[in-house]
């Protein structure tokens, strides 16, 4: 029997069915039938629209209130689930499930200590509440706090040893102080109960894949996603398996998948860019990139991917701009300034970032070759300061930047003999772990520069 139809007969004893009201039952009750299928689809708009279609009486009943209540948070309108469950409350303080739903509200708004408030409220009024004790634990859990979690996980175990949201929460928190068979046996346990929940089979598959089991991990990601196929996490989680497998191939085919579950989960479009820029698909990882730059600003390598794309396509000015987002981003990472700075060279006049570049040097520490580097573009010479810097330094990676930028600075001022010397000597040193590496290949690919 579905959720709806047991809420129907919880308040089906308190209505008095006759002749005249028997009809506007039986239609509830297929309207409530068909609320369970779309609420177990995810489809909460269109189970909300079908609440039109109860008889007022039937749909002003506290529980069927609620039951709305709870759709409105699952259809992201906390203020709406909020505003009946309040009006709830005030008639009736000790109304479980309107705290609830509030609780719920407090946790989509972000609202952190009111939703631990409500939830220690409830117990209060029953404190054996095995939900509220979970519901605390996650809580702790989402913080980190790992102690307060298992001590709240524990206590609704005491009560009932098979509550399911506590033993995957403890398994959770066993996970996290590195005690796997602990963690195994209690998602085992949880799986037994009820094989037909998702969730013990998703964390006992992330389970799997941290310790490096990458196949039993698929095995039980297939399984939860056959349980829960709309699960952005389960969709998501399966393709990183299956990136780490090398079965890239697949591992688009379901990053599409999550994308198109929830089309602003940001981690999705990172491995997607990542597989796209990879394999050579530019369109795409350039889509991805900036649909990234949108949605998580503060992911500054998505918009490093967007510029070197741009930069590729010779797209200077896009280019710089999404260098100099990143910079914004990240401002301690002074390459994206120099990067910004040669698109900028390239899109216009060499004095162009002049009045940028004057910013940057005063946040830059003077003895750095990152200091060098960004005079030189700002004053446009002392190439032979930083040429000597280049040939004195010994650890590689920097050495590599700086005949980089020398180069890039060389290419800009119209010097291609010098520039193309010192692009040649960068490709040998090999450096592949730079991002400079991967433009340096970029520019000798479009100067069409194949042998050396």
């Amino acid at each position: 029997m579905g959720v709806i139809l047991i809420i129907i007969f919880l308040f089906m004893p308190a209505m008095q069915i006759t002749a005249d009201t028997a009809g506007d039952f039986e239609d509830a009750q297929k309207i409530l039938t068909e609320v369970s299928t779309l609420m177990e689809k995810r489809e909460y708009a269109a189970a909300l629209g079908l609440f039109d279609g109860l008889n007022e009486t039937i749909s002003q009943t506290p529980d069927l209130q609620l039951l709305k209540a709870s759709l409105l948070n699952s259809a992201g309108r906390p203020g709406d689930a909020r505003a009946i469950a309040s009006g709830i409350l005030n008639r009736q303080p000790d109304n479980i499930e309107a705290i609830f739903v509030l609780a719920a509200s407090a946790s989509i708004e972000g609202k952190d200590r009111e939703h631990r408030t409500l939830l220690e409220r409830v117990l209060k009024i029953d404190p054996k509440n095995l939900k509220a004790m979970s519901d605390l634990g996650y809580i702790a859990l989402t913080a980190k706090s790992l102690r307060p979690a298992a001590n709240h996980f524990d206590k609704a175990l005491a009560i009932d040893g098979d509550y399911l949201e506590a033993l995957v929460g403890r398994a959770i928190v066993y996970k996290y102080t590195r005690e796997p068979k602990k963690a195994e046996q209690l998602l085992n346990k949880a799986i037994s109960l009820n094989p037909g929940w998702a969730v013990p089979l998703h964390e006992r598959a992330r389970l799997y894949k941290g310790a490096g089991y990458l196949e039993d991990a698929l095995n039980d990601f297939n399984e939860a996603k056959k349980l829960d196929p709309q699960n952005y996490w389960i969709s998501t989680d399966r393709a990183v398996t299956l990136v780490e497998l090398n079965r890239k191939e697949e591992a688009l085919s379901e990053l599409n998948n999550a994308i198109s579950i929830d089309s602003k989960g940001f981690l999705a479009y990172i491995y997607r860019a990542g597989i796209s820029d990879e394999t050579g698909n530019y369109k795409q990882a350039e889509e991805d990139y900036l649909v990234l730059t949108k949605i998580k600003p503060d992911y500054y390598f998505a918009a490093e991917g967007l510029g070197i794309i741009r930069m590729k396509n010779g797209q200077y000015a896009q280019a710089r701009d999404a260098f100099l987002l990143a910079y914004r981003q990240a401002p301690k990472e002074f390459r994206y300034a120099l990067l910004a700075s040669i698109n900028w060279m390239q899109a216009g006049k060499p004095d162009d970032p002049k009045q940028f570049l004057a910013q940057v040097l005063r946040t830059v520490p003077r003895d750095s070759s990152d200091w060098l580097l960004l005079r030189l573009y700002h004053d446009l010479k002392g190439d032979s300061d930083a040429a000597a810097r280049a040939d004195q330094e010994k650890n590689l990676n920097e050495k590599s930047k700086i005949l980089f930028y020398l180069a890039c600075f060389y290419h800009v001022r119209g010097n291609i003999v010098l520039a193309n010397n010192y692009f040649l000597q960068v490709k040998d040193m090999n450096r592949m772990n730079m991002i400079e590496w991967k433009i340096n290949e970029i520019i000798l690919e479009n100067l069409g520069i194949k042998d050396y």
